[in-house]
């Protein structure tokens, strides 16, 4: 894991990145700050590193002069749009019955933010402190949104690794109602009849798979769903449409959409 990161930041920000650098060091990471007179285009791609950036769009991570935060804010017109009706993901996760909930692959945290939204009292799992930090964040600006507080509010971030987590639930016995997975790399699970060329990761998940590379600290969640089923009345596993089953388990119900899936595993009395 992470121990030593580096945040560019506008001299304006300067209480902002002592603050950043005391949260991260009780991660246990050391943050070197260093303040630049004018962090724009031109001074991104000069320092292609991956870094956090504090200025006036607020904490962002950036590499290779692309730049990015889970920004909350910009899923308001699909959350204001969204329904228990209309979400795939909504019927899977039976939000109807408001469901307690685990996302043990937090990501930007956008799903939990609609499962949030559609009823779920809903616990987001970060283990990388640079991820968990930006999300922070992003929920700190939700909660000072009119739209977003209420269910902003719902969500609890929780910095732990999702597999450590998940054993600590079964070992006291606990219960939820839905843990739900969204493994990051599925892609590497493809099952396509001909090659197909990948269309281009979004600049997000770009530079999320530099921070969490494949190959090194990202989890592709095979093991997530043996801890999950004990402690779960159902999980949600979403995968692109064409990709085999996570751990090569047969979920016990699917729901189909053109694009991606989502795989349920229930225990034995539950059903869809």
């Amino acid at each position: 894991m992470v121990k030593h990161f580096h945040c560019w930041y506008s001299p304006e920000y300067a209480a902002q990145a002592v603050a950043l650098q005391t949260r991260l060091a009780a991660l246990d990471v050391t943050l070197n700050c260093q303040a630049v007179e004018k962090i724009n285009a031109k001074f991104l791609r000069l320092h292609p590193e991956l870094a956090l950036v504090l200025d006036q769009g607020g904490l962002s991570l950036t590499a290779q002069g692309m730049k990015m935060q889970p920004d909350w804010k910009a899923e308001i017109p699909r959350l204001k749009r969204a329904s228990i009706k209309a979400e795939m993901i909504a019927r899977a996760c039976q939000l109807g019955e408001q469901p307690r909930l685990i996302d043990a692959t937090a990501g930007l945290g956008h799903d939990s933010l609609l499962l949030a939204r559609l009823g779920a009292q809903v616990t987001l799992v970060e283990r990388h402190p640079i991820l968990f930090v930006l999300l922070e964040e992003a929920k700190k600006q939700a909660e000072t949104d009119p739209f977003l507080q209420a269910f902003a509010a719902r969500i609890e971030l929780v910095f732990a690794d999702s597999a450590e987590y998940l054993t600590q639930l079964v070992a006291q016995g606990q219960q939820v109602d839905v843990v739900y997975l969204d493994p990051m790399f599925p892609q590497r699970d493809q099952n396509q009849q001909a090659p197909k060329k990948q269309a281009q990761v979004k600049k997000q998940m770009q530079l999320l798979h530099l921070l969490l590379p494949e190959d090194g600290e990202m989890d592709l969640g095979d093991n997530l769903l043996d801890l999950s089923r004990p402690i779960a009345k159902r999980v949600v596993v979403k995968r692109p449409r064409l990709a085999v089953f996570l751990a090569n388990a047969t979920p016990d119900h699917q729901w189909q959409g053109d694009a991606c899936r989502f795989d349920a595993y229930f225990q034995p009395a539950v059903r869809p």
